[in-house]
């Protein structure tokens, strides 16, 4: 507004402050430039450290709030569990879980299974099937997931690919899997195909 030409009553007037406002603005390059607050006390601040300490003896586990509310409010603190859930919530990392590719060598597996892609009346469904080592993929389309279209698919597959896998991964496809657990826990019965 001042370098537009406006008077410093003018500027006063439209931003509803004092003329004094405006000039210390005007000439106090410092005066203009926010900076960061000073942080406000609170009740939580002298058990800080105490929640960091027993945040990270329980690491890799989770202390709950509710559990550390009481511990804290042992030690006399008056405030609430909002304030706590607050100062909490960036503690609580999680550490991803390391991804372990599974390799195979080339032409030792393929993995194969149907994925739905449309439900409903009119059914997409997608036969997939990913060679082990080079993450090639090949994708049929088809409408259902019968073991006549899962042979005919891993035909097509192994043309794709230009030959036959010693083993084919299936993940409890029904065209596959005939009954789960049939003898005995992760043991299921496979119907066999030709």
């Amino acid at each position: 507004m001042a370098r537009r030409g406006e008077a410093v009553r003018s500027i006063a007037k439209q931003l509803g402050c004092s003329r004094n406002t405006v000039r210390r603005y005007l000439r106090d390059d410092a005066a203009r430039r926010y900076g960061p607050r000073e942080p406000r006390a609170c009740k939580l601040d002298d058990y800080k450290s105490y929640l960091r300490e027993r945040v990270e003896q329980a690491r890799p586990r989770w202390i709950p709030a509710t559990v550390l509310l009481r511990e804290i409010s042992e030690r006399g603190y008056g405030g609430g569990i909002s304030q706590l859930k607050a100062f909490l919530a960036p503690l609580k990392r999680s550490e991803p879980e390391p991804v372990v590719r599974f390799e195979t060598p080339p032409g030792q597996q393929m993995q194969a299974d149907f994925t739905h892609v449309r439900r409903g009346r009119d059914p997409l469904i997608a036969l997939v099937a990913t060679m082990g080592y080079s993450r090639a993929t090949f994708v049929k389309f088809t409408s259902g997931e019968d073991a006549r279209t899962l042979c005919g698919g891993l035909r097509e597959a192994f043309d794709y690919f230009g030959g036959v896998p010693a083993h084919v991964l299936f993940d409890n496809t029904k065209a596959v899997v005939i009954e789960r657990d049939a003898y005995g826990p992760g043991l299921h019965r496979c119907g066999t195909t030709r």
